[in-house]
């Protein structure tokens, strides 16, 4: 049986998670892309908490095209993370192909600062 968009999704997410977790001294940023919007939050796998979110819900984050968004939530959640004393983190594409938004939003948290 073939399996759903979706399904194959968190299927690949699964198996990057096997490999990919995150610590209070290297947290895991961990992106969701909708086909609206795109989340990401610094989570400590070790407590089991969120450490910083973003989001292109949020104030602040310009109304541009999908990936420009995308890049300006990359650098807030950097601004966030620095502020949090947080500079080195593992970055978790959710199952989502390195690809536009995703990519974007990783390039946007390398400019503001993060080390991945």
């Amino acid at each position: 049986m073939a399996l759903t968009k979706k399904e194959k999704r968190q299927r690949i997410h699964l198996r990057v998670r096997k490999v990919v977790n995150g610590t209070t001294a290297r947290p895991r940023l961990a992106v969701f892309r909708s086909n609206k919007e795109i989340y990401c939050q610094l989570i400590d796998d070790v407590a089991n908490t969120t450490l910083v979110a973003a989001s292109s819900r949020d104030k602040g984050i310009s109304k541009g095209t999908k990936v420009e968004t995308a890049k300006a939530v990359g650098k807030l959640i950097a601004e966030k993370a620095l502020k949090a004393k947080i500079e080195t983190v593992t970055f978790d594409r959710g199952g989502f192909l390195y690809h536009g938004r995703i990519k974007a939003l990783a390039e946007g948290a390398r400019e503001g600062g993060l080390k991945f």
